[in-house]
């Protein structure tokens, strides 16, 4: 039987991770002490491995496809094909950012003041190559943790992960300059990829996972309007596409179906209920492929 083996980065994405898995039609079920989780596809086998690590794993074929931060392909220099990007962190839909902070009494204002100066990170390949292309010289050694609590006492500086910022702000860092925003990444191996039946199987995994990226945040809509107060509401609804309208049995009327983010949708079912609408339902969206 033919099988994707598929990379689930362990740690802060994990849960994020495998809620989208859920959401994409999944059923995944970690086990305690496991490595291996289970899951309702017999095509498809899990495995945990830090993000870290994902890019060399994929690279050297242990895996074939596994999901991990851009950052860290960047930072191994993996030769990977990326097969999609997929906007999400650990608490939002959104980049995030890989940024040099020093502490907020610093005399350090931008990138040529780390001239001569040490800085720690886990990031350390690509702040060399960041600090290099921008001719500045300093020591880069790496984190094995804890990062935010070693300036100004330990170092000058520091390249570290963020989201929010709210971490740094509360060890009274600031930030001086963005090394890399990133993304989390879906990647595969050159031979799984040339691998007719796994690239296609990787293709129908990424676009349900990118139906999921769309689909969060959004609700569906759907109402039934008066032939004479279709153009009213049509015009208050927007959408990812125009929305579906149909003819209602008896030709009493139509139903409109619709997709919309969610704090939108708060605002436009009290004005669609005085355009005309009745019998509106809002609905939550696993999925939206577009």
């Amino acid at each position: 039987m033919q099988k994707l083996s598929l990379g689930i980065p362990k740690g802060s994405l994990q849960s994020s991770t495998l809620d989208m898995m859920q959401k994409a039609g999944y059923r995944v079920e970690v086990r305690s002490r496991s490595y291996y989780p289970a899951v309702d596809d017999e095509h498809l086998t899990l495995r945990l491995v830090r993000p870290q690590d994902m890019s060399r794993f994929v690279e050297n074929n242990v895996i074939d496809a596994g999901l991990t931060g851009a950052d860290w392909v960047a930072e191994n220099s993996s030769r990977v094909r990326q097969v999609a990007e997929l906007v999400y962190a650990k608490q939002q839909l959104v980049p995030v950012r890989w940024v040099v902070a020093v502490h907020e009494d610093s005399s350090i204002e931008s990138i040529r003041d780390l001239e001569g100066r040490r800085i720690s990170t886990e990031l350390v390949n690509v702040t060399r190559r960041f600090l290099a292309e921008r001719g500045v010289d300093a020591e880069v050694e790496f984190s094995h943790g804890a990062t935010e609590t070693k300036v100004p006492e330990l170092v000058d500086a520091i390249v570290e992960l963020t989201e929010t910022g709210s971490s740094l702000r509360a060890n009274r860092l600031r930030i001086v300059d963005t090394v890399m925003e990133s993304t989390t990444v879906m990647i595969a191996s050159s031979e799984a990829w040339a691998d007719k039946w796994k690239r296609e199987k990787m293709e129908n995994l990424a676009m349900l996972f990118q139906g999921v990226m769309v689909a969060l945040n959004k609700v569906g809509l759907k109402m039934n309007v008066a032939k004479e107060c279709l153009d009213e509401v049509l015009e208050v609804l927007p959408a990812l596409k125009k929305p579906t309208v149909n003819h209602l049995a008896g030709e009493s009327g139509f139903a409109v179906e619709t997709v919309l983010d969610e704090k939108v949708a708060r605002e436009l079912i009290p004005r669609l209920k005085r355009a005309g609408a009745g019998g509106i339902i809002e609905y939550a969206l696993n999925k939206a492929v577009i």
